[in-house]
C-alpha cells in the first residue's frame, strides 16, 4: 500500500501495472485492494490500475461525517491530480459507482470513461423513499455494532448463493476493519439523490450488474441504462452485488472489451 494526502486527509491506495490509468472505487464496506484484488491482478497488463481506500475505509483517514458525495468527489479529483493520473478511466462498485457519477457531475473533465458496477444514482435516486430511509437508519445502527456482528449482518447481502467460501471469507475479513465514523459518512453520501447526473453523462459508460443482486437489482441497472445516454449494460449470470469478486473473469472481460474494442482503440483515445 502507498499513501498520499489530499486536503489534509491521508489516502491509502494500491497501484499495479503500466498503461492508461484505471481508477477503482470500492463500495461502502471493505477496502479497496480486497474489493478489487482480481482486477488489480487481471487488468494490470493493460492498465495502470489504482484502487484507493475511500476516505473512512481501510487505511485511509476518516472524513467529516457530513462529507457527502460532493466532498468525496472533490477528494477523488484531488487524488487523481495528486497521483498525476491525467484523465483516467474510472470504475466504481456500488457506493463507488455513485461516486463515479458524482465525480463526473462536479469534475466532468476528469473521467475518460465510466464503469458502473452494481451502482445506484444514490439510494434516493434509484430506490423507493422508504427503502432509502430504511437503509440509512440501518447503517446508523450497524455503525455501532461490534465488528463481527457488523459483518454478520451485511455480508450475506453481498454475494449470491454458490460463491466460493474463500471469496466470501476474504471479503468478510476486510469488512472487520470498518471505521464507524467513516461508515456513517459513506452511508449518508450513499443515500443522496444523484439522478440529475444521469442525463449529463457524456463519456462512454459501461454498466455491469449481477443477475442475483438483491441490493442493486436489475431494475436499477435497467433504469440507469435508460437514463445515461449511449450506455452499455452487461449482466453477469449467477452473480450478486459484489459481482467483480463473484465473476472476476467475466467482469474483467467486460471491462477489457469496453475499454479495448476491436483494433485496440480505447474509448476517448
Amino acid at each position: 500500500m502507498e499513501t498520499t494526502e489530499v486536503d489534509g486527509l491521508g489516502i491509502a491506495y494500491e497501484r499495479a501495472g503500466h498503461g492508461p490509468p484505471l481508477v477503482l472505487l470500492q463500495g461502502y464496506v471493505g477496502d479497496g485492494p480486497t474489493t478489487w484484488r482480481r482486477q488489480l491482478d487481471g487488468l494490470c497488463d493493460d492498465f495502470t490500475v489504482v484502487a484507493w481506500d475511500a476516505p473512512g475505509a481501510g487505511r485511509s483517514a476518516d472524513p467529516p461525517e457530513s462529507f457527502g458525495m460532493a466532498g468525496y468527489a472533490d477528494c477523488l479529483a484531488g487524488f487523481v491530480e495528486r497521483l498525476g493520473l491525467g484523465r483516467p478511466h474510472v470504475a466504481g462498485l456500488s457506493f463507488g459507482g455513485a461516486l463515479a457519477l458524482a465525480l463526473h457531475r462536479r469534475h466532468p473533465t476528469v473521467p475518460r470513461t465510466l464503469v458502473l458496477a452494481s451502482a445506484y444514482a444514490g439510494w434516493a435516486g434509484s430506490l423507493a423513499a422508504e427503502v432509502t430511509e430504511q437503509r440509512l437508519r440501518q447503517a446508523m445502527v450497524l455503525a455501532d455494532l461490534a465488528p463481527a456482528e457488523f459483518v454478520g449482518r451485511l455480508l450475506p447481502t453481498m454475494f449470491s448463493e454458490g460463491t466460493p467460501p474463500e471469496s466470501v471469507d476474504a471479503f468478510g475479513a476486510s469488512m472487520l476493519g470498518f471505521h464507524p465514523a467513516g461508515f456513517r459518512a459513506m452511508a449518508r453520501a450513499s443515500a443522496e439523490n444523484l439522478r440529475d447526473a444521469l442525463p449529463r453523462v457524456d463519456v462512454p459508460t459501461l454498466l455491469v450488474y449481477g443477475d442475483q443482486d438483491v441490493r442493486a437489482p436489475l431494475a436499477v441497472a435497467e433504469d440507469l441504462n435508460t437514463a445515461i445516454p449511449g450506455s452499455t449494460l452487461v449482466v453477469l449470470p449467477r452473480a450478486g452485488h459484489v459481482c467483480n469478486i463473484e465473476a472476476p473473469e467475466a467482469f474483467n472481460q467486460a471491462v477489457l472489451s469496453f475499454l479495448q474494442p476491436s483494433g485496440g482503440r480505447r474509448p476517448g483515445r
